[in-house]
């Protein structure tokens, strides 16, 4: 494939390590109008009240109505409509914004169950440029607007979200908010709340988590990278030598790091650099076992565009992905299965791309790959949930809940594989100087479940239920 191929150095070094490869806030609510106590609300107006329209304006205000301050790059807003024709394109703008219109997002969804009045959705999302909300503050004006592909004008009556007489500021329920992925505000359209697990006995609910089954489920509650629970649990935090990565650089486990954020725990990756392989500095932590096969892999993850300090432009990789070792050049037994974000491009890209990317086998010298890869280029900076699942039939990606791509049966994998998050550099070419920077990737959770494909909705419903319970690590997924 392209020549992002040759970032395999990773499993090459895989195969040489074998089993040391060296190689989230998810908490599901029913949706509801928004209620005392909630951590925020959004106002709603129409830049374009009128029946139809060359495009339809929602203004937005985000507002914190709670007792913490709140980061936007974990908000989430739901605009629900009618689509005008059946493959409709819309394409989606910012006119102006307090915030920033760089730092606002738009993509367009469609809803598993229509209704007479929505079977589309805008999402508006946050960069982490937007910055944060002190109790009490909102974002101030969004001038947001959407408008079909072709330019003929679309209906707007028939949206569940519009409102014709909300020409001013008013709180706005038929819009919907998730805050790290709970719906904190608003309601959905009938039997189309994504994150809603009210109703486990219910078969033909999309959320039913469903029988229990073998899962690993790790929410990273851990002091250090030294805190022996780690080990305990299946880790290992990476130190020994070897690629992906800048030649001469270090893998260092005390990169690992830990932290409370709106009271949930999260694993910080860190990757330094001042320009020359000696000083780079990579971060991984994958498990010791390599168990894991067919399933759901699921994590929330926050990419970040920029260092968070010293200057940008590095060729840095941001990953979740599953493994096995190569045992000879071309095995056929070789498995990965790659979420891969590159914020400043490289292999031949040159900006944002996120790849995802399954591999039947690979020869590391001369150089050749058997892989299938799905790509988006455009800015992924901020919280993601990231979905991964594998049955007898095909391998498929999801982005927030969005099917990203689907992958034949010729790349299912035929044996066990290891779970790993790294962060690394793919050379020195991007930024040159010598000026020392870092860089970080989070990470809130990470979910397997044993031969059985999730939903992402069902995947949000089942770490919603392991948090309610107070369950923070769990592993029952059999060796071998």
């Amino acid at each position: 494939m392209k020549s992002h191929a040759k970032s395999r150095l990773r499993a090459a070094a895989a195969a040489a390590v074998t089993v040391a490869l060296g190689c989230t806030a998810l908490a599901a609510v029913p949706t509801a109008a928004s209620a005392a106590g909630e951590p925020i609300a959004v106002q709603y107006r129409t830049g374009a009240s009128g029946a139809s329209a060359d495009q339809s304006e929602p203004w937005l205000k985000v507002r914190n109505t709670g007792s913490e301050s709140v980061q936007l790059s974990d908000v989430k807003i739901r605009y629900y409509f009618k689509g005008d024709a059946v493959g409709e394109a819309y394409r989606f703008a910012c006119s102006w914004a307090v915030k920033g219109c760089g730092n606002i997002t738009g993509t367009f969804g469609t809803l598993a169950h229509p209704t007479a009045t929505a079977d589309r959705y805008l999402e508006i999302g946050f960069t982490s440029g937007a910055g944060s909300l002190a109790p009490g503050a909102d974002t101030g004006d969004m001038q947001l607007r959407f408008y079909r592909a072709n330019w003929q004008p679309l209906v707007q009556s028939d949206d569940y979200s519009f409102g014709a007489g909300a020409t001013a500021y008013t709180d706005w329920t038929k819009v919907t908010a998730q805050l790290g992925g709970a719906t904190v505000w608003g309601t959905a359209p009938e039997g189309n709340d994504p994150t809603d697990p009210t109703d486990p006995t219910d078969p033909t609910d999309p959320t039913d988590p469903g029988e229990d089954g073998p899962a690993l489920f790790d929410d990273f509650n851990y002091s250090g990278h030294t805190d022996p629970l780690i080990a305990a649990h299946g880790w290992s935090v990476r130190s020994n030598a070897g690629g992906p990565g800048v030649p001469g650089a270090t893998w260092a486990p005390d990169k690992v790091t830990f932290a409370t954020q709106s009271g949930n725990s999260v694993m910080n990756l860190e990757t330094s650099t001042a320009g020359t392989g000696e000083s780079t500095k990579q971060t991984e932590i994958l498990t010791q076992s390599m168990k894991f096969r067919n399933g759901t892999y699921a994590a929330r993850v926050k990419f970040n565009d920029a260092p968070k300090s010293g200057p940008d432009g590095d060729h840095l990789v941001q990953t979740f992905f599953t493994i096995n070792d190569l045992k000879a050049p071309m095995a056929d037994d070789y498995a990965e299965y790659d979420f891969e974000y590159l914020p400043n491009g490289g292999w031949g890209e040159s900006g944002n791309i996120l790849y995802t990317t399954s591999w039947e086998t690979y020869r590391p010298d001369p150089w050749e790959a058997v892989n299938q890869h799905t790509e988006s280029r455009q800015s992924y900076a901020g919280w993601h949930d990231l979905v991964v699942t594998i049955d007898n039939n095909a391998i498929t990606y999801y982005v927030d809940g969005q099917l990203f791509g689907t992958h034949s049966a010729a790349y299912l994998p035929e044996r066990g594989m290891s779970i790993n998050f790294n962060q690394w550099l793919i050379d020195l070419a991007g930024q040159t100087s010598t000026t020392p920077r870092a860089y970080d990737q989070q990470v809130d959770y990470v979910l397997h479940v044993k031969d059985r494909v999730l939903t992402p909705a069902q995947v949000n419903a089942k770490v919603a239920a392991l948090r309610a319970a107070g369950t923070t690590f769990q592993d029952t997924v059999p060796a071998g």
